[in-house]
This record gives structure tokens, sequence and C-alpha cells, in this order.
């Protein structure tokens, strides 16, 4: 893993903001509320942007000539979305607070789930971040078969099916872990991975690269950037309280 040395800048801050809680594989339990005072917030932000150097690869199409009620819901052939480039900005990448919080800090599970869709065959969001205890919400807004499978290495899994369009279900994850994949065994080319982790302090890099992750407290921060298919890098961040520190990741193809 690189290490990179950020900038620090004044410019404007944005909130951080997070999603509520069930027990994966634990059927529809209510979460547990977090114990203790939430941890401590600011009004710092870390800012940037990831991108891609050389010849972005191309994804493979799907075949979705069984599924047509899933193929009319893409205006062109659909492909999966490995590596999302867009003039030369990485889309799709976790980025987070790995470590540079106070000692023993804590983080109650939001209250509002993060939301994953079964949308066209596809996994919507493909990417995204959970705090632990955090519900997250599993939707199927296709008619047809779709099974969800969650293959964590820390946490319990869950494999579980929804047949029939406008169906949902709830789960949560109990312990950190990034990344945890989720697949679907009906379309093996749906994939997705959620990010578990101890605190509000994440994002998703947008399709054109850009990140903010903001409510930081002032400190000296090790961020971590996180790609499906490239790995991670690493970054050390100082934030200032009020201001807003700018990083930059890079990611090449593979070998």
């Amino acid at each position: 893993m690189k290490r990179l040395t950020a900038i620090v800048c004044c410019g404007l801050v944005l909130a951080a903001c997070g999603g509520g809680g069930e027990r994966a594989g634990g059927g529809e339990e209510e979460a547990a509320a977090g114990g203790g005072a939430a941890g401590p917030t600011g009004s710092g932000s870390i800012s940037g942007a990831v991108r891609f150097t050389g010849t972005a690869p191309a994804n493979p199409t799907i075949d979705m000539s069984e599924e047509p009620a899933c193929r009319e819901k893409h205006s062109s052939a659909p492909v999966n979305p490995k590596v999302v480039v867009n003039n030369g900005m990485l889309g799709n990448v976790f980025v987070y607070v790995k470590s540079g919080l106070p000692a023993g800090a804590t983080y109650p599970a939001p209250t509002t789930p993060a939301v994953i869709d079964q949308n066209g065959c596809m996994y919507d969001p493909r990417v995204f971040g959970v705090v632990v205890g955090q519900s997250i919400e599993i939707r199927n807004s296709d008619p047809v078969l779709h099974n969800i499978k969650a293959v964590p290495s820390a946490n319990r899994g869950f494999n579980i099916s929804q047949p029939t369009q406008g169906m949902t279900t709830t789960r949560r994850f109990d312990t950190p872990e990034v990344m945890v994949p989720l697949e679907c065994n009906v379309h093996g080319w749906m994939n997705a991975w959620v990010g578990v982790v101890t605190n509000p302090f994440f994002a998703v890099s947008a399709q054109d690269g850009s990140f903010t992750i903001g409510g930081l407290p002032a400190g000296t921060y090790e961020v971590e950037a996180w790609h499906e298919t490239m790995g991670t890098k690493t970054a050390t961040v100082t934030v200032g309280e009020g201001a807003a520190a700018t990083v930059e990741f890079s990611f090449g193809p593979t070998t």
C-alpha cells in the first residue's frame, strides 16, 4: 500500500450522516441502540478525488436475454461495472477513516437504514458503507426472483430469497469488516460490497471520483481507500477544527 500526504486548506464543511440496525442473519429483530454517549464529532472535513491512471479496462457485457424484464430497464447493452472511470476519475471507491479517532470512542448505530436495491438485475448501490449495528434494507424492484447472499469473514452471513417485486428484508452486521461481499445466486453477475465500520466517517467516490467525509473533530487520521479489483491505498490527513483537508488517491490497472 502507498502512503500519500494530504494538503490542508480552508473550505466548506459537510456534516456526516448515517443509517440504522438489524442483525445479519437474525431476521427482523429490533437493533440495539448502541451503548454509551456518542464519540466526538467536529466541524472539520476531508474531501478529495480518486484518480485512475493508465487505460481503463473494458467492463464485461452482461447477457440478460433470459431476463427480459431486467434487460428492458437498460437503454443499452448492460455491462458489469467493475471499474467505473470517467475522464480519468474513479468511482465506487470506499473511503473511510481507518484510525486516529480518540481511543475508546464509540458511535451508536444511526437510526436511518442504509438501502440496497435490486433493480434491472443489478445492485444499487454497488458499494456502500454502514456503521456497526446499522440496519440494511434490502429491496427487490424487479419482477423476477433474486437471492441475496452475504459472504463475510468476520460477521454472520445470510442467504435470503426475494421472489416477488416490492419485497424488502432487513439485516445488520455487528462486527467491523471492510468489505463484506454481497452476491446473487440466481444472477452470477450481480455483486455488491458493504463496508462495516465503527464510526460514521466514510464516503464512496462518485462517478467523477469526488468524495467528502464531514463532521470530523480536529486530528490526524489514517484514511484508507478501497476498490473491488485494485486493492487499497492509504493517506495520512491532518484536519484542523473548522477546516477542510484535501487528499487525492490514485489507482491503476492490476497486472
